[in-house]
């Protein structure tokens, strides 16, 4: 036989699990000390647990925060994949032309003659997509009604050598303005800045360092910031931001006639944005809306309204303003 401890033991075990053991030779139950590996001790971890969420948050935060510093300029810039076409393609009488800038690279774009006699040329400032190709209607319409223009690739976009960022853009365009005024058939005083978007800040910036005739921009957005703030509202966008393309500080120092084109539908910069820009703006200025359009629509892009708009700033032969 078991000894009598063993006995009472076993008696035992099934009041130890339900909580209460008995005390031997009294029949009395005293209550269970609490057990460590219990509810007791899930509840004072409890908090340790909960640092430790916490703390996973956190990293994976600034994990976020930290990658999307790292590839914002992925982001931003977005130039197409493959090869641009041959002017002539696109352009039939375009030249295919290239010339350097300040830092060395070599950056190459399209020359589109308006006529024999042309009055004015307009330097084309793309959006943050695509490439030159994709301005090859609105060059076609101006050039049809007799005004030169120049369409040419940031660095890093179609084809050329290089990596984007607002700095580097400002150099481009320099030196794009540049080559127009080597030309022995541009006339410096007639030319005009045309910009689109993202585009249309860094026309911006080169207006105030070197007036042109006039300037237009396409869908302009007060700021880098304001309209990234606008699509990633979660994020702090103003601290994270490198290239800052900050035109609602730099517009009222424009001096030269101003034309303003904004889509009452877009999407991606808010009409609202573009009217913002414009009242900071100096006189003579003009803004126009085109409602139901949105920011890629063809009537921002090459339409009749946009290309009417953009001739009545052209300056004509006697070097003024139609």
């Amino acid at each position: 036989m078991d000894p009598p401890d063993r006995a009472i033991d076993a008696i035992c075990w099934p009041l130890r699990v339900a909580g209460a053991t008995a005390s031997p030779g009294s029949g009395r139950r005293r209550p269970l000390e609490p057990d460590p590996g219990g509810s007791v001790g899930l509840v004072s971890g409890l908090p340790s647990v909960l640092l430790r969420v916490m703390i996973a948050v956190l990293v994976a935060a600034v994990a976020l925060l930290v990658l999307a510093w790292a590839l914002q300029r992925r982001l931003i810039y977005l130039p197409a994949r493959g090869p641009v076409p041959p002017a002539g393609a696109v352009l039939p009488g375009s030249e295919e032309v290239s010339f350097d800038t300040e830092d060395g690279l070599r950056l190459r774009g399209w020359f589109v003659p308006g006529g024999a006699g042309a009055a004015a040329t307009v330097l084309v400032f793309n959006g943050n997509a695509g490439d030159r190709s994709a301005r090859a209607p609105l060059a076609g319409a101006l050039a049809r009604a007799g005004t030169s223009v120049l369409l040419f690739d940031y660095r890093g976009y179609g084809g050329n050598p290089g990596h984007p960022s607002e700095t580097g853009l400002a150099a481009d365009a320099r030196a794009a303005r540049g080559y127009l005024l080597s030309r022995p058939d541009v006339r410096p005083e007639s030319i005009v800045y045309f910009g689109e978007s993202l585009g249309a800040a860094v026309a911006v910036a080169l207006a105030v360092e070197h007036p042109p005739a006039a300037l237009v921009l396409r869908s302009p957005f007060t700021s880098l910031a304001d309209v990234g703030q606008l699509h990633y509202p979660y994020l702090p966008v103003r601290p994270l931001l490198k290239d800052r393309y900050d035109s609602v500080r730099r517009v009222d120092a424009v001096r030269c006639p101003l034309l303003v084109v904004a889509g009452g539908a877009d999407g991606i910069v808010p009409a609202r944005q573009s009217r913002q820009l414009y009242d900071l703006a100096a006189q003579p200025k003009r803004y126009v809306e085109i409602p139901d359009a949105d920011h890629n629509d063809r009537e921002l892009l090459a339409g009749e309204r946009l290309v009417r708009e953009v001739l009545a700033v052209v300056p004509g032969p006697e070097g003024v303003v139609r």
